[in-house]
């Protein structure tokens, strides 16, 4: 029982926190909450980051722990008044993690994936990437080098990430007293917003000061318009993350001289040429598909087991034999790379599925110390194909749709 990670009871927790926004919601008709397509994309970005992070979560812990054994400034106590200044330090290396988030390139390339949702609501939180998490990590190796202990830092930074959890839905109005202190969520939706008066605005995390001291506060006036300024044009699982470091290559390539290339990496996203990505996702065949779903089902299916393999692979993590962890990591980022997939109704679908269910027999007959049988399952499929036309049987049935496009 000392090796089971409580912390997965906070993943059914947090979807019955957007189960109640959905309903609360629906409730108040005309209120435009949640989109299908999106609120998916929204929870596969957000299972991909915590699965990967199971696997780097400790190195984080062991990076500040070095830091304040061997380089820490100040010997920090663990008084009661010392965690309201390790707070105020946390969200001050936030403020500025996050203003940098939305200043540089190759951080915003990061960062981007938390913007892309057009719907601002609680699923929308889980917009974090793993490689966005490693570089907000490196910010907070401030703390263990000011001399806090990296035991203090972790309980704090849970409870950072817990309010800002809460700080993404529209079902909170503003309340105007709070907002002299503390992030509020009509404050969080302004920074989320892609109206140009409300661009990069309120990036603290849990406190208003740091906005006002470095003037970027904003008040909600009008309601605001969410999303990214250039919406990108897909729901895919990969596009979502790799878009913008597609861009800045693109950028670097076509950049003359030194600085210009440097700019490309380092400079300001608002200089980018906005002709690239339009160009990229024509390249790519990059577009959201706006045809009515009809395989809800199966993507709900798809959604709801890695979620509960996502589960049972936080709470019995420290038990797992590295091979399981990997077969669950690996298992679960096809399946978010599927439901992307079908979200856009692509035509390369059937093929991801064959490899997903080879793969998972390859695992299992690995296991079972019978790896050579997987040449059966392999023949099987190719024979049912050459048959039956296996393919069009997949669109057909699981699909329920006559072709792919």
């Amino acid at each position: 029982m000392a090796d089971i990670n409580y912390l997965a009871f906070a993943i059914p927790a947090f979807f019955l926190f957007v189960f109640i926004e959905y309903k609360l919601a629906w409730r108040r008709k005309g209120v435009p909450v949640f989109k299908y397509q999106s609120t998916i994309a929204n929870f596969s970005v957000g299972i991909a980051e915590r699965l990967l992070n199971l696997f780097i979560a400790a190195s984080f812990y062991q990076l500040y722990n070095w830091i304040y054994v061997n380089y820490s400034l100040f010997e920090i106590s663990d008084k009661w008044y010392v965690w309201i200044f390790l707070l105020l330090a946390t969200d001050l290396v936030w403020y500025w993690y996050h203003r940098l988030g939305h200043e540089i390139n190759l951080l915003w390339a990061a960062h981007i994936v938390h913007h892309q949702s057009e719907e601002f609501n609680l699923s929308a939180a889980a917009r974090i990437t793993t490689i966005q998490a490693i570089f907000r990590n490196v910010f907070w190796c401030i703390l263990p080098l000011l001399g806090f202990h990296p035991d203090m830092i972790i309980v704090i930074l849970l409870a950072h990430g817990a309010y800002s959890f809460f700080t993404h839905t529209q079902l909170i109005g503003k309340i105007r007293w709070l907002e002299h202190v503390f992030i509020t969520p009509s404050l969080h939706g302004v920074h989320h917003a892609s109206d140009e008066k409300y661009l990069d605005k309120n990036y603290g995390d849990v406190f208003v000061f740091w906005d006002k001291i470095f003037g970027t506060f904003q008040t909600e006036e009008e309601l605001p318009k969410y999303g990214l300024t250039h919406p990108i044009k897909s729901y895919s699982f990969l596009w979502q993350h790799f878009h913008y470091y597609l861009e800045i290559l693109e950028a670097y390539k076509q950049a003359s001289g030194f600085k210009a290339k440097w700019n490309t990496l380092f400079g300001s996203p608002a200089l980018m040429d906005q002709e690239i990505r339009p160009k990229l996702e024509s390249k790519y065949f990059q577009r959201k598909n706006a045809a009515k779903i009809r395989f809800k089902g199966y993507v709900n299916f798809q959604m709801i087991l890695v979620v509960a393999l996502l589960t049972f692979t936080t709470l019995f993590f420290g038990q797992m034999k590295s091979l399981d962890a990997f077969a669950a990591l690996i298992f679960t980022i096809l399946t978010l790379i599927n439901i992307g997939a079908l979200l856009e109704q692509r035509k390369w679908i059937y093929y991801l599925e064959c490899f997903r269910l080879i793969f998972v027999f390859a695992y299992a007959f690995y296991t079972f110390g019978i790896f050579g049988f997987l040449i059966f399952p392999v023949a099987a499929l190719i024979v049912l194909e050459r048959t039956i036309a296996l393919r069009s049987l997949y669109n057909k049935y699981v699909l329920k749709y006559p072709h792919t496009n």
